[in-house]
């Protein structure tokens, strides 16, 4: 076993279960906007792997950004106050925006984001989330594209990580909760 991989109690998500549910995301995407462009945006930072893997998935013309959003200020539970840190450069109106998160845990990120693009006036926006932690929700949101539900356990791994560690896991495993809770 890698060294990095020392504090994970279990492995969720294999690799190979990663690989193959990011190819199928991004088939279904290709489909659903068959003929059109999009525009791509990542949640940084967890979202920065799978969106890499995802892009590289859908066969259509597209355009990539990134957002920095906080929810968290350096807790293991968000705070409920949602901050924009980066922005998009993009001008989003009447084009099809796909927002690409790592995790929906209590919604709130989504939710705000959802109703700022809703005012810059997109033509479609779609969410799409690697993993989806529906028992935490506070804020009901739902994803239109979704890899994984994920039980109410602290996952880490292909870009979740806790206090920036572990993002570079292969795999989505859940860290020993003697890690977390020191």
């Amino acid at each position: 076993m890698k060294k990095t991989y020392e504090n994970i109690e279990r492995i969720l998500i294999s690799k190979d279960e990663l690989s193959q549910r990011v190819k199928e995301l991004g088939a279904q995407i290709t489909k659903d906007f068959e003929g059109e462009e999009v525009i791509v945006v990542g949640v940084l930072k967890g979202s920065v792997l799978f969106m890499t893997d995802l892009i590289r998935e859908i066969d259509l013309p597209m355009d990539i950004d990134f957002m920095v959003v906080s929810s968290y200020e350096g807790s293991t539970v968000s705070s409920g106050n949602v901050k924009i840190i980066k922005d998009v450069n993009i001008d989003v109106a009447g084009k099809n925006v796909i927002i690409v998160e790592d995790i929906i845990d209590s919604g709130r990120t989504m939710h705000s984001l959802k109703e700022l693009f809703e005012v810059r006036d997109c033509k479609v926006f779609k969410i799409c989330t690697l993993l989806d932690k529906k028992e935490r929700r506070k804020i009901e949101i739902d994803a239109d594209y979704v890899g994984f539900d994920v039980p109410n356990e602290f996952v880490v791994g292909y870009g979740l990580d806790y206090d920036g560690k572990y993002r570079n896991l292969e795999d989505i495993g859940v860290l020993k909760p003697e890690i977390y809770t020191k």
